[in-house]
């Protein structure tokens, strides 16, 4: 009866953890693609491609790809690390970009308008590093 107990009792607290993950992990996690192999919480900011906002090749990452949808910067994680944000349902970011030096600890995601990155401004959020399963 007590081994039932505690295998009833580690599928509870299982599912639990399963619901608590934001979407795009669960559908990640589901499929066995990836794992969640940190969780931490951090600034993020947003920017896009104005010239005032980045260095003399605004369209171009660090990486020496295209900005776009999913892309973020990061100086404290390796370019091509796959991140989820949480607030960003079904979507998996890389880091493909970095940010100033000065900036040791914080997120910057891209927008594709000014406006957008205006609108979500600076916030703190919650963020788990990906690794393929």
């Amino acid at each position: 009866m007590r081994v039932t107990t505690v295998k009833v009792i580690v599928l509870i607290l299982l599912v639990l953890a399963l619901f608590s993950l934001p979407s795009s992990a669960k559908q990640a996690l589901i499929k066995g693609k990836y794992k969640i192999v940190l969780s931490r919480r951090t600034t993020a900011t947003a920017y896009n491609s104005m010239v005032g906002q980045t260095d003399s090749t605004p369209w171009t990452t660090a990486a020496g790809t295209r900005c776009r949808e999913g892309v973020i910067a990061a100086n404290h994680l390796p370019i091509g690390t796959k991140v989820i944000i949480e607030g960003f349902p079904n979507q998996i970011f890389v880091v493909e970009d970095r940010m100033n030096r000065r900036y040791t600890n914080r997120i910057d995601i891209w927008f594709r308008s000014y406006q957008q990155a205006l609108q979500f401004g600076r916030r703190t959020i919650k963020y788990h590093v990906l690794e393929e399963a």
